[in-house]
């Protein structure tokens, strides 16, 4: 589906933009349901994100992510908060960006560690020291992150400030309202 209506929104970028929390709002706003693809791939798996990396490691997290995203790519009139790491997968990127209209979140350093507390939840945050941890990552992931329709730096915005600029900067998209 490359050209016509976009069916979905999709919020990406790294863990502590704001994709969850923004993701909630803008789907009141655009009278969207909202999907949580980390949420949902617990619930399906029926055990955390953490445990899965624990213990089936992060290849088959993945293949569960890449399914999750299939599925609900194809669906319509959702917003969709992606795991940070979803577009990194260029199978993933590729889906998203034919069904739906892709939106990276940013944020600086600062504001990722602040938000994301002590980061023993995030799986891809364990081992070593955070701040280069999330240095590497983001410098591992800025291509796919960038090649959104949209890039919003969320860091000095709150959530309403961000799904309210959203809501402006989609208005230039055709998708299904």
């Amino acid at each position: 589906m490359s050209s016509g209506k976009k069916r979905n929104i999709v919020l990406s970028g790294f863990m502590g933009t704001g994709k969850s929390s923004v993701g909630k709002r803008l789907a009141e706003l655009t009278h969207y349901d909202f999907l949580d693809l980390d949420a949902a791939i617990e619930a399906e798996a029926g055990i955390s994100i953490p445990q899965i990396f624990s213990s089936q490691g992060e290849p088959a997290f993945r293949a569960l992510e890449f399914q999750m995203v299939e599925r609900a790519a194809r669906q319509t009139g959702l917003v969709i908060a992606a795991g940070g790491g979803t577009v990194a997968d260029p199978r993933n990127l590729e889906i998203l960006k034919s069904y739906c209209i892709l939106i990276t979140l940013t944020a600086d350093i600062p504001t990722i560690l602040r938000r994301t507390g002590s980061g023993d939840d995030r799986p891809m945050l364990i081992g070593g020291d955070r701040v280069q941890r999330i240095r590497t990552l983001l410098e591992k992931r800025a291509s796919a992150y960038s090649q959104a329709d949209i890039v919003l730096d969320t860091s000095a915005l709150t959530i309403e400030e961000v799904a309210r600029q959203l809501v402006e900067l989609l208005r230039g998209f055709d998708f299904v309202h």
